[in-house]
């Protein structure tokens, strides 16, 4: 009986006391985590200190790509280089081929021959002398010097005789048989190199081929003629190509085409 009004008076302390106990589990786990909290803050200061050294390593790296930019001339941009300014030009080879012997007497003598009209228009009587350096040798009067010439399918037979310089082929004067100046100049190619021109008298008969062809045939045996006055003159007119046969000729048919290579039209439907 004694032990109730005792009982009483704890519960009416409790329900005036306005502050209640915290439980002691809630004290107990503010005590165990205030010290984990404090790991956590040492790597974020570890992070901060490692900011700055890594923003000075950048800096440093920038700095020699920057000092490279000032050096460079302000007035130069790469924008406006050229692509491809530093590659070395490439040699590139001439398609000309070395021209024939035949090519270059054919071109000496329309070079001759446009000097000549050249010099007809203007009325100058001074021509350039081709003839060799030394004197024509004599020859004897009753002395002739026969020689052939082939070019193509023409064939010439050349006589050469002491006299003034009268040239007769087919037993007609050059002028007349060859109309073409270019014609006459090659023809007469090899006596304008070596001087005979007004010296000697050439009788030529010539057959075969066309009209290109027997001036080159003619050409040929006059060159071929004047060794046998001179033997000295060999080495100027073998240097020139008038020694030598010209073979070019032009070329066979065959079975099948309608030229030497030219097809007929393929169809393919």
């Amino acid at each position: 009986m004694e032990d109730e009004p005792q009982n009483e008076t704890s519960d009416d302390q409790q329900a005036e006391d306005p502050t209640p106990m915290p439980p002691a589990e809630e004290t107990s786990g503010d005590q165990d985590e205030a010290p984990a909290e404090e790991p956590a803050e040492a790597p974020l200061a570890e992070q901060e200190e490692a900011e700055p050294e890594a923003a000075e390593e950048l800096e440093a790296a920038e700095e020699p790509e920057a000092a490279e930019e000032l050096e460079e001339p302000k007035g130069e941009k790469k924008k406006d280089a050229i692509p491809g300014a530093d590659l070395e030009p490439i040699s590139v080879e001439s398609d000309e081929r070395p021209l024939s012997a035949e090519e270059k007497a054919r071109k000496e003598a329309e070079e001759e021959e446009r000097a000549r009209r050249e010099a007809a228009l203007t009325g100058d009587s001074d021509e350039e002398e081709q003839a060799a350096s030394r004197a024509p040798a004599k020859m004897e009067g009753g002395s002739r010097y026969l020689a052939t010439g082939k070019r193509k399918n023409a064939i010439a037979r050349v006589t050469l005789l002491p006299g003034s310089g009268k040239i007769e082929v087919n037993g007609r004067p050059l002028e007349e048989f060859f109309p073409r100046p270019l014609h006459q100049t090659t023809a007469t190619q090899p006596l304008a190199i070596t001087g005979y021109e007004s010296s000697v008298d050439v009788r030529v008969r010539v057959h075969g081929g066309g009209v290109s062809g027997q001036a080159g045939a003619m050409r040929h045996g006059i060159a071929r003629a004047l060794t046998e006055v001179d033997p000295e003159l060999r080495g100027e007119l073998k240097r020139r190509g008038f020694l030598t046969r010209d073979a070019r000729a032009k070329e066979r048919r065959k079975a099948g085409l309608k030229k030497a290579r030219k097809r007929p039209q393929f169809s393919k439907r």
